[in-house]
This record gives C-alpha cells, structure tokens and sequence, in this order.
C-alpha cells in the first residue's frame, strides 16, 4: 500500500508558562491507501485533537503533516479550507445534520457549498449515494423524521459526497444501539473494500475496533 498521510512528531500546545498543556507530544502516524483503521485510547489521551489536525480544522504546534504528497504545515488557511473540500470528510458522533434539511439536501450540501449553488449532478450523485446506504426510500424526509441509525447513514453518504480520499468517523456509533451499530460498521467496511476509501475511526468500542484491519491507540499524546 501506497501512503496516504503520514505525520511525524506532531506536537499540540494549549495555553502558555505555568497555564501550558501538551496534548501531542510528538506524536507519529502513517495511514496508507484503503485502509480501516480504528483509533483508540482513553479520554484525555489527545484523539480528537489528532483528529481535529489531521482534518485540517486545527494546525499543530509542531511537527511535519502531509497528505497526498502534500505539506500541510506550510499551507494557508484558503489552500487547506480547498485541500479539506476536496479530500476529507467527516462523520461525527452526532452526525450535525441539518434538522429542516431533507436526507438528500444534507448529503449535497458540501458540494452546493462548495460550488456556490445546487446542481442537477449533486442531486443524482446523492440518490445515488443514499440508494447505497440504504435510504432510497427516505431521502426527502426530514432530518427531524430519520432514526439515529438513519441519520448516521446520512452522515456517511455526505461525508462521500465529495469522493474524498480519507474519512474521519469520530465516535460514529456512539449514539447507537448495538445492531444499528453493527450496521453502519459493515457500511463502511463496503465502503472501504469497494471504494477504497481510507476510515480513520475514533471509538472507546473494542468490538467497533475489532471489525477494522488495524488498531492504533493513542495514550499521553503518544501513539502505540
């Protein structure tokens, strides 16, 4: 496999002198091509920080990042907003639907974002992508309509909207019972086997992590 991002001695900072916090703390990560691969750790051990960077959301303090061949410590802020749109997406823990939106409306809005209106394309790539996750016969309800298992199905086909090469999932079943759990798992994991989309998924759920090809855990900052 071929490497998709790798970050070297990452190091994240909060606060300054006596108030100073080191979260990261050097902190070294390689992710290839088409992998599933869970993240894990005990609260406080830097998880959502790494993943706020390695999203582009956050700089390091320190430290070398680069995707795709390219170096994002050294890029603006206007180039890693485009580096972000176009390669990496996010499914979160509370899957941050937009709640007077329908199923299809919130997969498109990304690319509607992105290209400054709504096309005739957006909207069949969406139906084609809810057909995917299940949910042809739900995309014009309402967020508010949807269950959790729905809506984090939702949550998955927007975070593909943009065919991005790398997916960060943070907590993606954490809301759910164990069957929609298992479910929205064995999605990404098609997903990932025919896509060849790279996951990244923060979970406290050994059973979660035992689904995916590799493990990494983050414990003081530090990987393992």
């Amino acid at each position: 496999m071929s490497a998709l991002l790798e970050v070297r001695d990452l190091v994240k900072t909060y606060g300054e002198g006596e108030a100073e916090t080191r979260v990261l703390r050097g902190l070294d990560l390689r992710l290839d091509s088409a992998e599933l691969v869970a993240l894990l750790g005990p609260s406080g051990s830097g998880k959502s920080t790494l993943l706020t960077i390695l999203g582009t959301l956050m700089r390091p303090t320190s430290g070398e990042h680069e995707m795709l061949g390219e170096d994002l410590t050294r890029a603006g802020d206007r180039e890693l907003t485009e580096f972000r749109n176009r390669h990496i997406g996010f499914v979160f823990q509370f899957h941050h639907l937009l709640p007077d939106f329908t199923a299809l409306e919130n997969v498109i809005f990304p690319l509607s974002v992105q290209l400054g209106r709504e096309t005739k394309a957006a909207r069949e790539r969406g139906r084609e992508l809810l057909a995917r996750v299940g949910l042809e016969h739900r995309m014009d309800y309402l967020a508010t309509k949807l269950s959790g298992g729905q809506k984090q199905r939702v949550a998955i086909a927007r975070a593909l909207m943009n065919q991005p090469e790398l997916v960060l999932a943070d907590e993606p079943t954490g809301n759910l019972d164990r069957e929609s759990a298992m479910q929205v798992m064995e999605l990404i994991g098609e997903i990932n086997r025919n896509e060849k989309t790279t996951f990244l998924i923060s979970t406290h759920d050994e059973k979660i992590a035992e689904i995916c090809s590799r493990q990494i855990r983050v414990v003081d900052g530090l990987t393992q």
